[in-house]
């Protein structure tokens, strides 16, 4: 199912592009209707992309297309499980149909629940590597076979910062850590058809998705700050942002790699002192207004605390 639209430019995104960056181009946007897709598409569109949002509720991808009703693109918003292959190869059909060509891939679908890992079953640690990994891997498959294989294009997977451990997400860290491998490989044997695929692994994001998390696992996310080297949790546009560098001509020459968006929490050390920073690093949040961001309703209760 799809709707189009067009109509004038966006005004309430700024981003920190050249304007018409991707004027012409069409992409592609799994997980499109909130978080950090919702903040790709904002980017996306304000740079003149044409989009194709895919996702579970039609209402959460219209209601993203109805925000950007003012951007001079096309928008159409496509229902699909990207878990079930049949319904991936009729949707990638669907997006060719209406916009004639897909020149970037954003896979950006994804979602988990906090557990143990003793505490998952089989049927949890499945469902979750096949929202993270396979869903994922279906998407690039038939954009490549579909489109890409004839004309070339970009596709940027999103991971996690899986370095180090993923506790409490054993079934998303060891999914995400699979989508770094899979982006290594399609690199390799995609190049020859021009196609770049690389990864962005996001860390401690201010995301809308926060708020599906269940309120025992609130007070880890108000201390899970203290373990950022730059003490502070990034915003979906950050993230945003970086895959759309992926996606534009200055990363001709990259392909195969993972661009990490967590201030550096990787490198934290218990060895060495977390001193208290001196000087906070400004978050890019994108949107004029900042009641446009769908920053998550559990951290600003926690702030009022």
């Amino acid at each position: 199912m799809n709707q189009a639209n067009t109509g004038a430019a966006a005004p309430l995104y700024h981003s920190i592009f050249r304007p018409a960056l991707f004027a012409g181009q069409t992409v592609v946007i799994t997980g499109g209707g909130s978080g950090i897709g919702r903040a790709c598409a904002f980017e996306l569109a304000s740079l003149g992309a044409h989009l194709a949002l895919v996702g579970r509720k039609l209402e959460k991808l219209q209601a993203v297309a109805q925000e950007l009703q003012t951007a001079d693109v096309k928008i159409s918003c496509h229902v699909c499980d990207i878990r079930d292959e049949e319904a991936v190869t009729a949707t990638v059909a669907a997006v060719l149909q209406t916009h004639g060509k897909i020149d970037g891939l954003v896979n950006n679908a994804g979602g988990q629940f906090p557990a143990a890992l003793k505490d998952i079953s089989k049927k949890g640690w499945e469902a979750v590597l096949q929202t993270n990994l396979t869903g994922g891997f279906l998407m690039a498959r038939e954009v490549l076979k579909q489109y890409m294989q004839e004309h070339g294009g970009a596709m940027v997977n999103i991971s996690a910062d899986v370095f180090g451990s993923m506790p409490m997400m054993g079934h998303s860290g060891a999914a995400r850590a699979g989508m770094h491998s899979f982006t290594e490989t399609a690199a390799l044997e995609w190049a020859a058809y021009g196609v770049r695929v690389n990864c962005v692994a996001p860390g401690y994001i201010a995301s809308s998705g926060m708020d599906q998390y269940p309120p025992q696992v609130l007070p880890l996310i108000g201390q899970a700050v203290q373990g950022v080297a730059l003490q502070r949790m990034g915003t979906e546009a950050e993230v945003a942002a970086a895959i759309c560098f992926l996606l534009s001509p200055a990363a001709a020459f990259i392909s195969g790699t993972c661009v990490r968006v967590d201030g550096a929490r990787p490198q934290v050390r218990s060895g060495w002192p977390q001193a208290r920073v001196q000087r906070k690093t400004e978050g890019f949040t994108g949107f004029a207004d900042p009641a446009a961001a769908s920053a998550p309703r559990v951290l600003q209760n926690l702030a009022q605390e």
